[in-house]
């Protein structure tokens, strides 16, 4: 019988020469995991919690609010878990440029608007998953000034914050450092600051030129915005090496290089390397108590699974709609009678204009110029101001604003759509005064997981009516002059504020104003729900700067 034959290797079973190219490699890896998705570690089941164990500290939400304290607890060495309703993203992979790819960043679930001005929600302000509203916020993070926090002082009308702006600026400057902020080496209005943004301005995007131009020639002052947008590769501390912004415009999406300082770049990773557990898919429908009133734990929905996780403190950071709906939904911090109560939203008009040069508005950070020369108008007839802003868009968002308020459909929509590469935008963000007809209350009306529906209320009041009506005859002035054609408004209303405020009594308020709930002392509060005000910018950087306090304050309670 003749020998068995042996396959000579390499000849019939070849051996597989090593891949030496990354891009090859990181191909096949990403197509051998569509083929076999379980082997991707993001895929993989979370195991379950232990049930008996307590944690010092549960944080609800893990955005701007939850984010940052989050990280100071774990790198206090407290036991952390952050509980957050969407799931963790892949930039690389999830993050397209596709404008109508992107919406899954944004709360869909129904929320039900009411009143004169019945908000919009969805994209406004509002983001599910790791990171929160940051994973589509625009980057814009410009300082409170210090009469932001004292409306009622300055005009007799509206509340005072308990703290003012010489309590957060150190956190402004540990944020902008933190972060990479860049942004002018001297930013003209405000208090004189004690460090320059770290980064030099991002460049001015085709709106922002005109906006310049056009204020020039009325004498209105401008300056690079700070945007929390990288304009050089910076060396994040705790966290490593991140790329500079491409000026790919989808600011208002995810960032799919880890240039925009979201909170699933910045903070998270921060905390998870100090030992936080973060766990998505995390919806949390119960907040438990022990007879004493204090709380001992939360239920959370995780993957059809209901889970329970025992805690020492509490920190609820899930925004002006889901924090108070939470609180209602449970019965806690009632006294006061202000949950739900107070909401607010920046007066946002848009002012759009045509010009002959070609703009390409989706271009570049949306963000790129500002003016505060309206902080305090000298010829006001309302209580307050509000800052000017240059502005990008995506085409789809922008026909959708075309047709709703210029009835541009069919025929006429496609021919103005035209001119899209040619169209440019400045608008505002104003103070908003609360007011009795502006709150939040639990429908009748379930969501699919059988929880009560929010129902927002809100209707304009005369302040905002006069503040929009003021700044939208400014717009068309700087428009006009610089050069625009077929100029027209967007009547918008932006941002969700207030509904869990802070104060210095319970009376008249839910929360200390160090986060704590006046009625719970293990309850602490962090997002734009406690803003007694709206203030006249935009509120990303004021909640994380908020955020690091109110953790700062709680660790030297803890100690």
């Amino acid at each position: 019988m003749p020998e068995e034959e042996v396959a000579e290797e390499g000849v019939l079973n070849p051996l597989q020469p090593e891949i030496q190219d990354p891009l090859l490699k990181e191909i096949i890896e990403e197509n051998d995991l569509q083929a076999d998705p379980s082997r991707d570690p993001l895929e993989q089941p979370a195991p379950l919690p232990d049930p008996d164990e307590v944690v010092d500290c549960v944080v609800i939400g893990t955005g701007a609010g939850g984010a940052p304290l989050l990280a100071r607890l774990a790198m206090a060495g407290l036991k952390v878990v952050a509980l957050e309703a969407g799931p963790w993203h892949d930039p690389r992979k999830d993050f397209a440029t596709d404008e109508k790819a992107q919406a899954f960043l944004f709360w869909n679930d129904e929320r039900l608007s009411a009143g004169e001005d019945p908000i919009a929600f969805g994209r406004n302000n509002s983001g599910i998953g790791v990171g929160g509203s940051t994973l589509h916020y625009t980057a814009y993070t410009p300082r409170a000034q210090d009469d932001d926090f004292r409306l009622q002082r300055d005009f007799g009308v509206g509340k005072d914050w308990p703290i003012g702006y010489e309590d957060l600026e150190a956190y402004y400057d540990e944020l902008e450092q933190f972060l990479g902020i860049s942004g002018p080496k001297n930013y003209p209005w405000g208090p004189t600051r004690k460090h320059s943004y770290p980064l030099a301005p991002l460049p001015l995007n085709g709106a922002a030129q005109l906006m310049q131009r056009g204020c020039e020639q009325l004498g209105i002052k401008t300056s690079p915005a700070a945007n929390a947008a990288l304009s050089a590769r910076y060396y994040q501390e705790g966290i490593g090496w991140r790329e500079a912004c491409t000026n790919r415009g989808f600011c208002q999406a995810g960032c799919n290089i880890g240039a925009k300082a979201s909170m699933d770049v910045t903070f998270l990773p921060l905390a998870a390397n100090y030992g936080a557990d973060i766990r998505p898919n995390s919806y949390v429908t119960e907040i438990e108590r022990d007879a004493s009133g204090a709380i001992t734990g939360v239920v959370y929905e995780q993957n059809g699974i209901t889970l329970r996780q025992k805690c020492r403190n509490l920190f609820l950071c899930a925004g002006a709609i889901e924090t108070p709906r939470l609180l209602l939904l449970n019965e806690l911090a009632l006294n006061s009678g202000q949950v739900g109560r107070n909401f607010t939203a920046h007066t946002g008009v848009q002012v759009w204009g045509t010009f002959p040069e070609d703009v390409r508005p989706y271009k570049g950070i949306p963000g790129a110029l500002i003016s505060e020369d309206t902080h305090r108008p000298k010829d006001a007839d309302f209580v307050g101001g509000y800052l000017l802003q240059s502005i990008g868009v995506m085409p789809v968002t922008f026909a959708s604003q075309a047709a709703r308020a210029r009835k541009l459909w069919g025929q006429a929509g496609r021919d103005y759509m035209r001119n899209y590469n040619h169209i440019a935008g400045i608008n505002i963000l104003g103070d908003c005064l609360p007011h009795d007809s502006n709150y939040l209350e639990l429908a009748e009306e379930k969501d699919a997981r059988g929880v009560a529906k929010p129902r927002i209320h809100f209707t304009a009041q005369e302040n905002e009516k006069r503040m929009t009506a003021h700044a939208e005859n400014i717009m068309r002035q700087i428009w006009g002059a610089a050069g625009a054609t077929d100029i027209w408004a967007f009547p918008r209303y932006a941002h969700t504020i207030g509904t869990a405020r802070m104060g210095r009594s319970g009376d008249d308020a839910v929360v200390d104003a160090d986060g704590r709930a006046f009625d719970v002392p293990n309850l602490y509060i962090c997002d734009n729900s406690v803003f007694p005000s709206a203030l006249s910018v935009n509120p990303a950087l004021t909640i994380m700067a908020l955020s690091l306090r109110t953790a700062d304050k709680f660790l030297e309670k803890a100690r």
